[in-house]
């Protein structure tokens, strides 16, 4: 079987650890020419550098801080200049900045709101610009099963993966009648450094939520990406894909 994304150009948002990581390594296995853009480089570099190898691909870091839209645009037109052309973006640059909404400061309201959602807007933005006039393209925002469900400590959290999802449906609607795709995957409970810092009390008793009685992987989400920016799914857009073990069911 030949590779879901041999030759695309595909570029990945915070792409440098996480399910990001994951993302990458796994498009670069799918023959991806792969750009990967945050604000520094992925540790051991070398095994992207072998994924990509092993697929036939290429995997390639931009530095830049999405959260600022001159970095982003330059960003953006330097893969286009370099390669072309663009077929598929995930925005899945994220941080969290939990705390009770009484205690929330708001330099951590706007940190979540503008890395999460704002940086999505930003660079889709420019991508879906080249990608209408070629009337093609995938574009994937990862957003959270939080974002449909709510959870304590997190409003801002929640905030920002609700806002991925109603900008990822009107997005949906502005762009697939030029054969541009825009969906969204929600993520439940996945063992990432950012979950890390978890409890391993509040972890086991968040475990006794999923059906399915255990966390995600990161690969599991990179799986649901490679769907939604192949031609597995030419007929789905404006669609939110949850892979969260039926949390959020």
């Amino acid at each position: 079987m030949e590779a879901l994304l041999k030759d695309k150009v595909c570029v990945i948002t915070g792409g440098s650890k996480g399910i990001g990581r994951s993302i990458v390594e796994l498009f670069a296995r799918q023959g991806g020419r792969v750009y990967y853009l945050s604000r520094s480089e992925a540790e051991e570099p070398a095994s992207l550098a072998q994924a990509a190898a092993a697929g036939g691909g290429f995997v390639k870091w931009l530095s830049c801080d999405v959260c600022e839209e001159a970095q982003v645009e330059a960003a953006i037109e330097a893969v286009i200049k370099e390669s072309g052309v663009i077929d598929a973006l995930v925005n899945n640059a994220g941080v969290t900045r939990d705390g009770l909404v009484f205690r929330m400061s708001l330099a951590d309201w706007n940190t979540v709101i503008t890395t999460n959602l704002t940086s999505a807007f930003l660079v889709s933005r420019v991508a879906a610009r080249h990608m209408i006039k070629r009337r093609s393209g995938s574009i994937v925002n990862v957003s959270s099963v939080v974002g449909i469900m709510g959870n304590g400590g997190q409003t801002n959290y929640a905030a920002s993966k609700a806002g991925v999802i109603g900008f990822t449906k009107s997005l949906a609607r502005e762009v697939s009648s030029r054969g541009v795709r825009v969906n969204a995957i929600a993520p439940g409970f996945i063992e990432t450094s950012m979950t890390e810092k978890i409890p391993a009390e509040a972890k086991e008793k968040m475990k006794t939520t999923i059906p399915l009685g255990r966390t995600g992987r990161p690969e599991e989400v990179a799986a649901a990406a490679l769907y939604l920016c192949s031609e597995l799914s030419s007929y789905v857009t404006g669609d939110v894909l949850k892979v969260d073990g039926g949390m959020g069911m």
